[in-house]
């Protein structure tokens, strides 16, 4: 667009000059504002659609195209003088272009020749040139890979090292590592490939350590199962150390064996397997002893569970380890207090059972004390809570089956080191040593069951005579086994005889061997003497009232026992109550409280010696009376005998004999025992004549017998007589004082009666204190006046007729008959009213 021309100022002066009209006065507003339209459209550089909107809206539109018309060719004018201006100028520039063009062409094929020539020269250069740029390119790839590798070889040495770690079972330090890498190494690699892939590795990796980690836990668990007798078993042996007992309660019983070691696992990461060790031959109790200089701790390792808990705390999953590690002790807990089958038969089943105990308990108490959480207090105590519950049940039940005194001591032993270890440990054992005292009444059931034997041993070896010695050795002997004291014996000369028999001493040295066993029992419960001394009293009297007490019971009751062996046991009952005394100072003295004298309870042994002593003598009498009725048995009376044979029977004079023969050998017994046998004695012979006459009496008053004759009465008289005899001879010494006679006065005061026919002086005196039948009844009277008249009755229909001495008879029997059957209906309504 040519340059515009300047436009001239308006020419002021036709303003000033005098508006003629209003025509010309619109003419020139017109023009003016198609002035101010073009110069807006020469000089706007925007849009000009507002101007020429103007344009086109106004009414002048054909003036406005002249107007502009005549402004364009003034620009034209313009245009044209200043190119005629200039016109010379731009010839003699086009001139000089001219002649530049020759030199530019001249210049061109120089430039071109040099072109050449220095493309020519360069090439080597430029050869050189690729050369340098390709070793320049590939010193900056070495040098791009070198950082690349600075970058990657620490990632890849961690990575080595975390398969290092994995292969040889180094999780913690895997751990670290793989807590390293991901968070220190791999965010420096991540542009490459490998980086991803190792990132998603780790956290297969973190579960491969767990994996791995609880593997070595379970196999932990399981070592620890089988080895946790030898941990309870050293445990118990320190503690046997420390408590001054004998470490042999301890071991139990091993023996030689030929060890294979399973072949250890493959590993989880590599699969390789190590070669299996030897098979070794040990001796397992030299190997406890090898063992018994380390603490129960250095027997097992347990780093398996400290690295489980810490991987298992660095992944944020420690609660459920610990919930995993607690289920499996309470479960290792219920098997270890579950007993071996019959183990009350075997001492070693209980050892094994408490080390079991002690060790899984020890091994608990050091997870306590080596571990932050892991267990804790209230977990222990409640695990220790049910285990003295199964423990007691567990003891009581195979207790109660054990019938061996020894067994039962080595088992209270093994309680009591059972208590000591686990109190070293903090565990509170009082309810165990409850127990102990609940064993204590078993222990003396089962000492009881064996001195049960023991006595009836003693029973059936003994000879029931007097000891016999011919020597001071043989006194000596006695003497030592037996507290006695007699001068008269001491003073005698060789050979002497002692009172009792052998089973007295047996006797009383079986009682102190009982009392020695009960107190071996009382040994380390830590009770006090007077403690002891009740409970070994108490245990005597149970001793002597039931066992020994019964067992003298069954001997008496023996049937085969005879008088003379009745009467030793007697006099040996004299003898074993007296010790009783001494068995009293003997429990003082070993269980020293005789301080406490006004507190003992006292042995009852007196008393059951004294109630046997009674038994045997009531033997006695009874065994005297059995014999006696063997002879009354071969008694076969004729009752309607017509008269009296003139001697007595055979049966009556072999009777009196043997208790002539019997009583005799009371007589010949030696001094020392006649004031021990002379009650005895006295009473035997009065039991036996009172029995003889009750026996005689029930031979008149058999009710089998309907009649009877005065023949017969007479020879009961006879022999009645000879059994008078026998009890007026004085059969035993200081017997003469007439209280045998006494025996026989009723069924003497019957017989006179009959056979003197005195019923008026009967009937009169009935019921007087001084009458001479005052020990008839008229009850029995009545029934042997009835058998002497049924007697008669047939005599009167044999004979027929009566002359008149049978017929007063008659009539007196009839009103004697009449008056008795009064009496004894009188008494009768007497004693009714």
């Amino acid at each position: 667009m040519a340059e515009a021309t300047p436009k001239k100022p308006p020419d002021w002066k036709h303003i000033t000059e005098p508006i003629h009209d209003a025509e010309s006065l619109k003419q020139e507003s017109i023009n003016a504002n198609h002035d101010h339209l073009i110069t807006e459209i020469e000089t706007s550089d925007g849009p000009l659609g507002t101007t020429l909107r103007a344009v086109y809206e106004g009414k002048e539109l054909s003036k406005f195209r002249i107007r502009l018309d005549d402004k364009i060719r003034n620009h034209d004018r313009e245009i044209e003088r200043m190119c005629n201006f200039h016109y010379q100028g731009f010839i003699d520039s086009i001139r000089e272009l001219l002649t530049v063009r020759q030199d530019a062409a001249k210049l061109k094929d120089e430039v071109q020749q040099v072109d050449q020539h220095l493309q020519e020269s360069c090439v080597p250069l430029m050869t050189k040139g690729e050369e340098l740029v390709k070793c320049r390119r590939i010193q900056g790839n070495i040098a791009t890979a070198v950082e690349s590798l600075n970058l990657c070889l620490p990632v890849l040495e961690m990575y080595r090292k975390l398969q290092e770690q994995m292969t040889s079972r180094r999780f913690y330090p895997a751990l670290k590592t793989l807590e390293q890498l991901e968070h220190t190494y791999l965010p420096r690699v991540n542009s490459h490939w490998f980086a991803q892939t190792m990132a998603d590795d780790i956290p297969k990796q973190r579960e491969s350590i767990k994996e791995a980690s609880m593997s070595d836990l379970k196999d932990f668990l399981e070592n620890i199962r089988k080895h946790s007798g030898k941990i309870g078993e050293v445990a118990m042996l320190h503690a046997a150390e420390q408590n001054n007992m004998d470490p042999a309660i301890v071991k139990a019983t091993r023996k030689k064996v030929k060890k294979r070691r399973a072949p250890p696992p493959p590993n989880p990461f590599t699969g390789e397997v190590d070669a299996p060790p030897p098979p070794v031959i040990q001796d397992e109790e030299d190997e406890i002893e090898d063992s018994a200089e380390l603490s129960a701790q250095d027997l097992i390792d347990f780093s398996p569970v400290y690295r489980c808990l810490h991987i298992y705390s660095v992944l944020g999953d420690r609660e459920r380890f610990e919930t995993y590690y607690r289920k499996q002790r309470w479960k290792q807990a219920r098997l270890s207090l579950q007993p071996p089958s019959n183990m009350h038969e075997s001492l070693d089943s209980f050892k094994r059972y408490f080390h079991d105990i002690v060790g899984f308990f020890v091994v608990e108490d050091h997870i306590l004390n080596t571990t932050q959480g892991l267990v804790n207090r209230a977990y222990i105590d409640e695990l220790w809570e049910m285990a003295v519950s199964k423990l007691a049940a567990s003891l009581r039940t195979n207790t109660v089956q054990c019938k061996d005194t020894s067994m039962l001591l080595d088992v209270k032993n093994l309680i009591i080191l059972f208590c000591h270890t686990l109190r070293g440990y903090g565990f509170s054992v009082g309810h165990v040593l409850e127990l102990l005292l609940e064993m204590r009444d078993q222990y003396n059931d089962v000492l009881t069951r064996q001195w049960v034997d023991i006595f009836n041993e003693i029973f059936s070896e003994d000879n029931y005579t007097p000891i016999y010695v011919e020597s001071i050795e043989e006194y000596t002997a006695i003497v030592t086994q037996f507290p006695i004291q007699d001068e008269n014996l001491e003073r005698e000369s060789f050979p002497k005889r002692f009172p009792f028999s052998q089973f007295v001493p047996d006797v009383y040295n079986q009682v102190k061997a009982y009392i020695n066993a009960c107190l071996k029992y009382s040994a380390d419960l830590h009770l006090s003497h007077t403690e002891i001394d009740d409970m070994i009293r108490k245990s005597t009297n149970l001793l002597l009232t039931r066992t020994l007490g019964s067992c003298l019971s069954s001997l008496i009751k023996k049937p085969s026992l005879t008088l003379l062996q009745l009467i030793q046991i007697s006099i040996n009952m004299n003898y074993l109550e007296k010790s009783c005394l001494y068995l009293e100072e003997y429990i003082s003295s070993i269980t020293g409280a005789q301080n406490d004298s006004v507190h003992m309870a006292r042995l009852h042994g007196t008393t059951m010696f004294k109630d046997a002593k009674s038994d045997a003598e009531e033997h006695i009498y009874k065994q005297l009376n059995l014999k006696i009725d063997e002879f009354l048995d071969l008694a076969s009376y004729d009752w309607l005998l017509p008269e009296a044979k003139g001697h007595a029977c055979g049966y009556v004079i072999d009777l009196v004999a043997f208790l002539q023969s019997t009583f005799m050998s009371f007589t010949n017994l030696p001094d020392i025992y006649l004031h021990l046998l002379e009650k005895v004695a006295k009473t035997a012979c009065m039991s036996a004549c009172k029995h003889i006459a009750n026996s005689l009496k029930e031979f008149l008053l058999d009710n089998e017998t309907r009649q009877l004759t005065m023949g017969s009465l007479q020879q009961f008289n006879l022999d009645l007589i000879q059994c008078e005899h026998f009890a007026a001879s004085e059969p035993i010494p200081g017997a003469n004082d007439g209280n045998l006679l006494l025996a026989f006065a009723g069924i003497r005061q019957l017989l006179d009666l009959f056979l003197n026919w005195d019923w008026s002086l009967y009937l009169a005196d009935y019921g007087q204190t001084n009458s001479k039948y005052v020990r008839v009844q008229p009850q029995v009277a009545l029934s042997l006046l009835e058998k002497l008249h049924n007697a008669d009755k047939k005599k009167n229909t044999i004979f027929g007729s009566l002359n008149k001495k049978e017929r007063d008879k008659k009539k007196l029997l009839d009103t004697v008959l009449k008056q008795l059957r009064g009496l004894v209906n009188g008494s009768t309504q007497q004693i009714q009213g």
